[in-house]
């Protein structure tokens, strides 16, 4: 094939660059994944923030202009911290390691950028690119696996022999035409930690998951989250590791060559109770730049709380006790009055009384019985301690 130098020549600009893996593939269609991509949705199983148009998540054609090729890349990201953050009176949480550094998603846009650029000067002929990371159109695994940079695992990730699942995907449709990479096929065997392992179920056992059930998707919901995953969620209070931790192919992989992705220790395994009341324009500066904050601080706090009552932090009940008194959110409010239903351990008449009180005021004003659940049942907890 004519462009077999040409795609030499990009795979050794994009080392350059610093793009850790590179495959092509055609840019054919994807309907082989319509069937179950519609039960799963009729099942109730997506997160809804995948690209809304099925069609056009599984035609190149019908989102660009006479596609040939799509090129897919994949970049490690950390996966153990350089050093480990000072120890002060405050117990911390945790992001997910795929949230550490820099926001994936600008870095990754960047080197395709780059890549583009590349592309056009070794090109020298009239040449389109449409590039997108996980917020486009395409399934980024999908085009992944079918481009040769790795398998699917049954928790639904991409599997790389290199990198393991830590990695970054993006890709880039084209209209010049390059000799397809093999596709790989699963090598997870009778293996089925990632399933075993995953504490709500949501790993249904062929690479799908019922996006409602994983704890990563629950972080990142903005109302309260349902009692069942607020025990499950631990410390950590955006995404989930647990499923790659627990993954045999991810044994010892740790790589740190991209310095946008380096987590500051600090940010990556925040401080909870200071974070209850931090401002917006501390949340901008310290998270701002993270993938871990795209949702808000809302969310954040919220977690916060939940993990506070996960860790049995009764030194923090002042702050929760402030919290409820004066967030103006009722999200925040409710779940602090649940975080303070767990962490008292001795009848206390005044934070009954209290909670009590906030209930009053938050029926007189009408609020939703949702959120007056968790003051009932904060308060059922302490009183049942008499």
């Amino acid at each position: 094939m004519a462009n077999a130098a040409l795609k030499e020549q990009i795979i050794a600009a994009s080392q350059k660059i610093g793009i850790d893996k590179i495959g092509f593939t055609t840019a054919d269609d994807f309907e082989h994944l319509r069937p179950s991509l519609v039960a799963q949705k009729a099942a109730g199983h997506t997160s809804g923030f995948e690209h809304q148009n099925l069609d056009e998540r599984l035609d190149p054609a019908l989102i660009f202009d006479q596609p040939r090729s799509i090129i897919a890349i994949a970049l490690a990201y950390p996966t153990k911290l350089q050093q480990r953050p000072p120890k002060t009176k405050y117990k911390r949480g945790h992001f997910a390691r795929a949230s550490w550094g820099n926001d994936y998603h600008d870095i990754l846009r960047q080197k395709m950028a780059d890549l583009i650029e590349q592309i056009k000067v070794l090109a020298g002929e009239q040449v389109t690119f449409k590039p997108m990371v996980d917020t486009g159109e395409l399934i980024d695994v999908a085009v992944a696996q079918r481009a040769g940079l790795g398998f699917i695992g049954k928790n639904g990730l991409l599997i790389t022999e290199e990198f393991g699942s830590f990695v970054y995907l993006g890709e880039i449709i084209t209209n010049i035409e390059f000799e397809p990479d093999q596709p790989q096929e699963s090598q997870c065997g009778d293996c089925t930690r990632c399933i075993d392992y995953c504490p709500p179920g949501a790993l249904l056992g062929d690479g799908r998951l019922d996006a409602q059930k994983c704890l990563s998707y629950q972080t990142q919901t903005k109302g309260l989250m349902d009692e069942q995953y607020r025990p499950l969620i631990r410390n950590v209070i955006y995404g989930c590791d647990i499923c790659q931790m627990v993954c045999p192919f991810n044994r010892g992989k740790n790589f740190h060559f991209h310095p946008e992705m380096e987590p500051d220790p600090d940010k990556v395994s925040p401080e909870l109770v200071p974070l209850l009341t931090i401002s917006n324009k501390q949340f901008k500066a310290e998270f701002g730049p993270m993938a871990g904050s795209w949702r808000g601080k809302k969310p954040l706090q919220r977690n916060a709380l939940i993990a506070l009552a996960n860790l049995g932090d009764r030194s923090a009940i002042p702050e929760i006790l402030q919290v409820v008194e004066q967030d103006p959110r009722p999200v925040i409010r409710a779940t602090g009055a649940y975080a303070l239903g767990r962490l008292v351990r001795d009848y206390n008449p005044e934070i009954s009384g209290f909670l009590q009180q906030k209930l009053q005021q938050e029926e007189d004003a009408g609020l939703a019985d949702e959120y007056l659940r968790e003051y009932r049942a904060a308060i059922r907890k302490i009183n049942a301690l008499q």
